[in-house]
């Protein structure tokens, strides 16, 4: 067997997802983890080999540009619906990751696949993100928060009509880590036909 199993059932249950209050704010993560990380996203299973993701990273001054950005976004269209806390939030939790990285679905200029198809490819890809940010030790989180859903977001993210901003995924180092996971027996979701 080339691969351990042991090892690969053991990456996947230490994956957890971390929130900026946790990061090492100011401790970088070096470009090349991260672009090793998005090679691995890239290689998601896909339908017809569409590769749907398109990923735009953040970091040095581009993390203040994202948190200037959506803070001023919410700010313009929440309207009696702000809260102070949530807008202090979305301009300072940038700032407390390494990289933010911008999760896109770019949609087939054919429209050959169905969208949902598309979104889980792109769902696929930030796994393949999570674990790679657990193997080198690091801390990551997927986002829907934030200007996520609002289309007055997309230009800023290069995004078309038909594309998709499905959130974000934080990246740092970690200072404080979260909690050992767990889950339900898998015999309670799992039925078998024999």
């Amino acid at each position: 067997m080339k691969f351990n199993p042991k090892e690969i059932n053991e990456l996947i249950k230490a994956r957890r997802s971390t929130f900026p209050a946790q990061y090492d704010a100011g401790k970088k993560v070096d470009d090349e983890i991260v672009k090793q990380i998005l090679e691995n996203a890239t290689w998601a299973p896909n339908h017809g080999q569409t590769e749907p993701w398109k990923f735009v990273v953040f970091t040095g001054e581009g993390l203040q540009k994202l948190a200037t950005f959506q803070a001023e976004l919410y700010k313009k269209e929440a309207g009696e619906n702000f809260k102070e806390a949530t807008y202090k939030n979305l301009s300072a939790n940038p700032l407390k990751a390494s990289h933010v990285i911008a999760l896109c679905v770019k949609r087939d200029p054919n429209k050959k696949f169905p969208e949902v198809e598309e979104i889980a490819a792109v769902a696929c890809a930030v796994q393949n993100m999570y674990l790679t940010v657990t193997a080198y030790g690091l801390g990551g989180y997927w986002t829907t928060g934030g200007v996520t859903y609002k289309q007055s977001a997309k230009e800023f993210f290069g995004l078309g009509e038909a594309d998709k901003l499905l959130g974000f995924f934080y990246l740092a180092h970690i200072a404080t880590p979260s909690p050992q996971g767990k889950r339900k027996p898998v015999d309670e979701k799992v039925e078998w036909i024999r």
